[in-house]
C-alpha cells in the first residue's frame, strides 16, 4: 500500500493566483500589538502567512493564504481586515 503524501506535499500542489492590485489581508499593527493578536496570528495560521519582523511588526505573505478564515475568527476586533480575494484570484486547490 502506498503511503499518503504529507499535508505539506499536498498543499504544495495548490496554486495561488496573486492579485497584485488588492491585498486581501491587512493587519492594524497598533491593535495587534496592544491585544496580542499579532503573536497569536503567527502561531495559529496553518499556512504560516503571518510572521514577526525583528521590530515586532507583523508581516503578511498573503500569497500563501489558504482562505480558511482562522485568523479572521481569532483576531481581536479591529486588528485584522480580511476578506476573500476578488473573483478569479486566490487559492486554487488541486487536491482535496
Amino acid at each position: 500500500m502506498t503511503p499518503l503524501p504529507s499535508i505539506t506535499e499536498r498543499l504544495a500542489r495548490n496554486t495561488y493566483h496573486l492579485d497584485e492590485d488588492e491585498n486581501h489581508i491587512e493587519v492594524n499593527q497598533e491593535i495587534a500589538r496592544r491585544t496580542g493578536t499579532g503573536k497569536l496570528l503567527v502561531r495559529i495560521c496553518p499556512a504560516q502567512v503571518y510572521g514577526e519582523a525583528p521590530d515586532g511588526t507583523i508581516t503578511v505573505n498573503y500569497a500563501a493564504c489558504l482562505e480558511c478564515g482562522t485568523c479572521k475568527a481569532m483576531a481581536a476586533p479591529g486588528a485584522l481586515t480580511w476578506h476573500y480575494p476578488r473573483g478569479g484570484f486566490g487559492i486554487a486547490y488541486r487536491e482535496g
